[in-house]
């Protein structure tokens, strides 16, 4: 466990280290954040803070995983859906400022690369002996057998945990912060499972892998943390925002807890739930609007609270969504997989 504990602080230290001179680089070349005109009035004056900070996370996490790691296919599987959804996020971004504008990749496209990532993940889910096509659902206590409904149900989670982390990235250090809150609780799943899994000498490599990959994305996030703190020096970009949700959806599927990331990433299903409603209620209610402005957290800015008691509550609600997460996986996941 000395490794996990090891890559999670080189992770830190990277991040930190690198971070005043990617920060000056993206400065350098005018690589700064476009803000979207009908957002909230007061991010005008963010534009142009630099952006694709993701980058900073996924580099500071890679460096200390591969150099600790015994390449297990499950880590390797969560490492490969991160770096995915990252480059996604990373084309979003880079057409972005390109073109000087708020809008990316197309939908389409950010779906069929989504789509590509997932049957990677398929293929790797099936060479792993402990996963099959079922879920459990706790409380239940039920394994559902799902068949080949299981793969659309994984492209659901991946697409779902990146994009809600991405809409969840619009206040200063609000999705690092969550995020860390859920990669944390998911660091726990995998170190408990890995104590659980057999004397020691004898445990399984692949719950220590996964716990180095998790402490690892935990201090590269830490290390953007220290500078996405309002007031924000620079953003983690849809580079980082999906590469993190990917990282989320990555665990879940690879520890067979695709049913607690509600619970886990309650904080993004909240966000992603606001723009829904928000659509259909517009859409199909003669033009109602539930929320000032969607995702949610902007209705609390139009609410007049400040950014950083909106960042700090929802780090709250999010602890507390992870530890009911937690909790069920302690009373039904070890008793029903150990």
């Amino acid at each position: 466990m000395v490794r996990v504990l090891i890559a999670g602080l080189i992770a830190m230290v990277i991040s930190i280290v690198i971070g005043p001179k990617f920060i000056a680089f993206m400065k350098r070349h005018e690589l700064g954040q476009p803000i979207r005109e009908e957002g909230p009035a007061g991010h005008i004056v963010k534009q142009g803070t630099p952006v694709m900070g993701g980058l900073l996370i996924v580099l500071a996490a890679i460096i200390p995983f591969l150099a600790l790691s015994h390449y297990t296919l499950p880590a390797l599987t969560v490492l490969f859906v991160t770096v995915g959804c990252g480059l996604i996020g990373f084309a979003d971004d880079f057409i972005k400022l390109r073109h000087r504008r708020s809008l990316g990749l197309s939908g389409r496209w950010k779906m069929l690369l989504l789509v590509g990532i997932t049957i990677g993940v398929s293929i790797a889910h099936s060479q792993v002996e402990e996963l099959d096509t079922a879920i459990y659902i706790p409380i239940l206590d039920v394994d559902l057998q799902l068949s080949w409904a299981f793969y659309p149900l994984l492209f659901l989670v991946i697409a779902g945990a990146a994009n809600g982390v991405n809409l969840t990235d619009g206040l200063d250090g609000l999705a690092a912060g969550t995020t860390i809150i859920s990669l944390l609780t998911f660091l726990s799943i995998v170190v408990i499972a890995y104590i659980r899994s057999g004397p020691v000498g004898g445990r399984s490599d692949d719950n220590l892998d996964l716990a180095i990959l998790g402490a690892a994305l935990i201090g590269g996030a830490i290390g953007f943390l220290w500078y996405n703190a309002f007031p924000a020096e620079v953003f983690m970009g849809d580079t980082g925002a999906m590469a993190l949700g990917g990282a989320l959806a990555g665990f879940a599927i690879m520890t067979d807890t695709e049913i607690l990331l509600l619970l886990i990433g309650g904080v993004f299903v909240i966000e992603a739930l606001s723009v829904m409603i928000q659509v259909v209620s517009f859409k199909y209610f003669g033009g109602r609007r539930p929320f000032l402005i969607t995702p949610i957290h902007h209705h609390f800015e139009m609410k007049a609270w400040s950014e950083t008691k909106i960042m700090v509550r929802f780090w709250i609600l999010g602890a507390i969504l992870c530890a009911c997460g937690f909790v069920l996986y302690y009373r039904y996941y070890l008793q029903f997989r150990l």
